[in-house]
């Protein structure tokens, strides 16, 4: 089912679980004229949550989207909810920070040319010039901060200020190779998603392939991820793997992941854009 129509609107929910739960919810949809098209829910009952997600047709709603949202919040209230509302028609916007490496970038630039991706790409952020012309080519704005130890806190505030001016949702770390500070991921918190490559917590910071060439490993992967204040540690969005053998060298190892890479970070990406995601403690999850 397609998640991107016109009129439609997607909750997610967070609480304590308990009966009724379900109930709540679909009697203020009915009240308010609001058909349901998809619902997922999953209890985690070794800690007594219920997530719940909801995704329905607000063609005929009956008040408007701020009565509805006071509704709802209302509503929510009364069963210690944490909760989201997202409308279709608020397509978010995205910044992609990326450094040298090309392979995630084009990736994800040619799925949003041909609609894979809903959303808008109004501005690519990098520490190098190399991929200019990758904005050029898809007429984007490229904005370049070089990056040192010394003005990493003045670049990162330009940075912090340029997304606020775009009116920036999700914030995409195409192998953009530094490491952000506490500042700026308070700033988006689980609205940075980060690509790895390896499969965490395995491998983590530098040179994972050539980590994992010398143990021998039989399977290469990449990791999706919100990134967080702990390097590598954010709540875990999607992975990938393929096969790999003593007959692999580092640049097979490195072929490979890469192409894991695209997939699994433009995976992460189409999630978060279809709000598909709750995130508790250290883990997603992932409808």
């Amino acid at each position: 089912m397609s998640m991107n129509r016109p009129n439609t609107a997607t909750l997610l929910l967070r609480c304590p679980d308990r009966k009724g739960l379900n109930a709540a919810i679909a009697n203020l949809l009915l009240r308010n004229n609001i058909n349901i098209l998809d619902a997922n829910q999953h209890t985690d009952e070794e800690h007594n949550i219920f997530f719940h997600r909801v995704y329905f047709d607000v063609s005929g709603l009956s008040v408007s989207r701020d009565d509805f949202r006071a509704q709802l919040a209302a509503e929510c209230a009364k069963h210690d909810m944490d909760w989201q509302l997202f409308f279709a028609d608020n397509k978010k916007r995205v910044a992609i920070f990326v450094s040298k490496y090309e392979h995630c970038i084009y990736d994800l630039l040619l799925r949003h040319k041909v609609c894979e991706l809903n959303c808008d790409i109004p501005l690519i952020v990098s520490n190098h010039e190399d991929l200019r012309y990758f904005a050029d080519v898809f007429k984007i704005p490229y904005f370049v901060f070089p990056i040192t130890k010394e003005n990493k806190r003045e670049q990162e505030d330009k940075e912090i200020a340029l997304l606020k001016e775009y009116d920036i949702d999700l914030v995409v770390m195409a192998r953009y190779m530094q490491v952000l500070s506490d500042e700026m991921i308070a700033q988006f918190p689980n609205r940075i998603i980060n690509i790895h490559h390896s499969t965490l917590p395995a491998f983590k910071g530098a040179k994972p392939y050539h980590q994992a060439f010398e143990r021998g490993v039989k399977l290469v992967g990449a990791t999706a991820h919100y990134a967080t204040a702990d390097l590598d540690e954010g709540p875990i969005i999607a992975q990938g793997v393929e096969g790999s053998s003593h007959e692999d060298t580092i640049d097979d190892l490195v072929r490979k992941g890469r192409d894991i890479e695209r997939v699994t970070l433009a995976q992460a990406v189409r999630a978060h854009l279809d709000d598909r995601i709750i995130v508790y403690g250290r883990r997603t999850i992932v409808f």
